[in-house]
């Protein structure tokens, strides 16, 4: 090749290279997106968990949402109040206060309180048992189904099925909510970590349906509601349920419950 055809190809490398160059320039100023310095600074404070525990899409999700002051600072619940306190230092607000929870698996129906109408050995998957009969072995069919479907969503390791029955870890159980959204019979719920006392079952049957299907029940006998000096016990579609803002935790309703279905939690 000649030094002619050298310099030429040179050339005309060299002026593609500036061409492109500027393009890039140009289409990075046009097509920039800025950056908000209180987002990134929140979403680093973030755990990083991203469970959607906060309603958000992740963590990346909460931080834009708080950064905008469409959340609360304390919005994460895996994260709790130190993140919490964290995050509005970075904001410049006040914390305020947050209530720690916990999920709550409303059954006691193990498996040697509760009476199975047939062995199953199917797919272990509670979602799956609204496709064979009766809902589940299970002769309650409020009750907790034992396979798990619960402990596979939990991204804390926070729920353990025991005996056939869904168990939560109350220090390792961050509150995210997604057992919560696994459970087909919605046994599963978030309640105040602090919660005094509270009704382990979740059967509305009649009380004689219910007594023949588990031996510790609520069978709606009201026992609990007419000994409770704070009327903070309701009992309604034959189930009890029990006001935690009202609740002293003097344990007249567990005492007087025939079924042992209240416990405390204190």
């Amino acid at each position: 090749m000649s030094v002619t055809g050298i310099l030429t190809a040179t050339a005309v490398v060299g002026v593609v290279g500036i061409f492109v160059g500027l393009f890039l320039g140009a289409a990075g100023i046009k097509f920039r997106v800025d950056v908000d310095e209180k987002e990134e600074a929140v979403l680093a404070a973030l755990p990083g968990n991203n469970c959607g525990g906060c309603g958000y899409a992740g963590c990346s999700g909460l931080a834009a949402a708080i950064a905008k002051g469409e959340a609360p600072v304390n919005a994460c619940p895996v994260g709790g109040a130190p993140v919490g306190e964290k995050i509005a230092a970075i904001m410049g607000v006040e914390a305020g206060a947050s209530e720690r929870k916990v999920a709550f698996v409303a059954c006691m129906g193990d498996c040697d309180k509760s009476r199975q109408d047939y062995d199953y050995y199917g797919a272990q998957d509670c979602r799956m048992m609204g496709f064979v009969p009766g809902g589940g072995p299970k002769s309650c069919n409020s009750g907790c189904l034992g396979y798990g479907s619960c402990v596979k969503a939990c991204p804390f390791d926070a729920i353990h099925v025991v005996n056939g029955v869904a168990v939560v870890d109350r220090e390792k159980c961050k509150a995210c909510g997604k057992c919560v959204e696994a459970c087909p019979k919605h046994l599963i719920s978030l309640i105040p970590y602090d919660a005094k006392y509270v009704v382990a079952c979740s059967s509305k049957d009649k009380g004689p349906v219910t007594m023949k299907a588990c031996e510790v029940g609520c069978i709606g006998c009201g026992l609990c509601a007419r000994n409770c000096p704070s009327q903070a016990v309701e009992v309604k579609d034959f189930h009890a349920a029990i006001d935690q803002e009202k609740c002293t935790g003097c344990g007249a309703c567990a005492e007087k419950c025939p079924k042992k279905c209240i416990l405390p939690r204190t």
